[in-house]
């Protein structure tokens, strides 16, 4: 795992800033039991690694906030015998000198130097609901302190979420991140590359999921950054298509969601592409008009331009594409305003992108959309899918033609905001229908 110290002392510094006076408990994420005495493989949390760098279990960043501000870290004592099974663990010592922490002590005495480290507090931040143990932790040790009024010592009469502020700074991205969601664009772009390259007709989709995972871990990921969907066929019209087991025939089209994992930074592309390499008339008059759509969103992606706007533009294109189709009748605004597209299209054109695939940050201030600025990474992510009608559907939902049914197009983007427009992480990816067939040809 990659470490960049000066960054996460600079996040906290900016946190602190951010802040008034009191105490902060940021715990890490739990290991989550698979089955019998089989764990998941570990996944820290997004925040508390922002913050320190700091990626194993059993982990609390505990900061006072103020003039004098300080980064406890319990974390889990070197354990050399326990190592012969689990691994590596830093300990206390050494994780205070290489994750740049001001000290740093063993898990079990997180609770009894709480105690001390709460009394005289005014305020307690903490991701409040979060876990509800945690939650009830806390509260507890705070009763603890109150119980102890007789003395003098008082204890926070505040609780406050501390994800709002956090997630806040995590919506811009700093140069080392920049630098690792780039590659993290170009082996996920590689990756879909690969895809195109190796399907032919009769595969499974696994085997397809397979060939994104061999080239995630060849260069340097270790994991995906979320479920891979690999989706031919009707299967691409099911927007969270996860059992990719489907045998793939001539003439299917096939939507690839995936993107890799680097350094617990996200890459997240979609790419739909004919399985015989070629695309049929129909696929390609759906593939042509999202990617019009796709190409329309890029234009209101820059900062000053409202959260909304690029899918606003998507929807726009969409919408009269389905008209110059024959599929939708009437015009766009009235069809807009009556949400007609929302058959084909039922779903956001994209969403913040960072250290989880649907990032931090808030879309609105105040009820009104955020404007885009420098340093915010988003996905660019328009769709159609043509699915028969359902018995219950709404009575403005109209038939599909047949040379559309089941076709599931979604092509997606990852984007970086910047002064002057915004820089594409994932453009390696073939995008036009002629990329794609010659890719697929060779």
């Amino acid at each position: 795992m990659q470490k960049n110290i000066a960054s996460h002392q600079a996040r906290r510094a900016t946190l602190n800033q951010r802040l008034q006076a009191g105490l902060l408990v940021l715990p890490t994420a739990p290991v989550r039991n698979r089955n019998s005495d089989c764990d998941y493989g570990y996944r820290y949390d997004s925040s508390f690694f922002y913050l320190t760098g700091f990626y194993e279990p059993d982990a609390v960043l505990v900061m006072q906030v103020g003039e004098k501000p300080h980064a406890t870290l319990f974390c889990q004592p070197k354990n050399e015998l326990r190592e012969i099974w689990d691994g590596f663990l830093y300990g206390p010592d050494a994780a205070r000198e290489q994750f740049g922490l001001d000290a740093a002590y063993p898990i079990d005495q997180l609770d009894a130097r709480l105690l001390d480290l709460l009394a005289g507090q005014q305020r307690l931040y903490f991701p409040i609901g979060l876990d509800e143990k945690w939650d009830r932790r806390l509260i507890g040790l705070v009763g603890q302190v109150h119980a102890r009024a007789r003395t003098g010592v008082t204890a926070p009469v505040e609780f406050i979420d501390v994800r709002g502020a956090i997630n806040e700074m995590r919506l811009f991205k700093d140069e080392s991140e920049i630098a690792i969601m780039r590659e993290a664009g170009r082996i996920s772009a590689q990756a879909h590359t690969r895809a195109m390259q190796t399907t032919r007709p009769g595969q499974f989709e696994y085997e397809v999921e397979a060939e994104l995972l061999y080239h995630f871990y060849k260069q340097g990921s270790r994991y995906p950054a979320y479920g891979s969907i690999v989706a031919a066929g009707a299967n691409a019209t099911c927007l969270h298509y996860h059992e990719n087991n489907h045998r793939m025939a001539a003439g299917e089209l096939l939507l690839i969601d995936a993107g890799c994992e680097l350094h617990g930074y996200a890459a997240d592309i979609t790419r739909t592409f004919p399985v015989s390499g070629k695309f049929s008339g129909p696929q390609r008059d759906i593939y042509e008009l999202v990617l019009a759509a796709m190409n329309a969103s890029f234009d209101k992606v820059k900062p000053g331009e409202s959260r909304i706007a690029y899918h606003d533009a998507a929807v726009r294109t969409l919408t009269q594409g389905l008209i110059d189709l024959g599929i939708l009748k009437g015009t766009v605004d009235g069809l807009i305003e009556a949400e007609a597209y929302k058959q084909f299209y039922m779903h956001g054109t994209g969403h913040w992108l960072g250290l989880d695939v649907h990032d931090a940050g808030e879309y609105k201030i105040d009820g009104n959309w955020r404007k885009l600025e420098a340093g915010m990474a988003l996905t660019v992510e328009p769709g159609l899918y043509f699915r028969p009608l359902l018995a219950d559907s709404p009575s403005h939902y109209v038939q599909v033609p047949e040379r559309f049914l089941h076709i599931g197009v979604r092509i997606e983007d990852d984007l970086l905001v910047t002064a002057d427009g915004h820089e594409n992480l994932t453009a390696l990816t073939p995008k036009t229908v002629a990329e794609i067939e010659q890719v697929m040809a060779g």
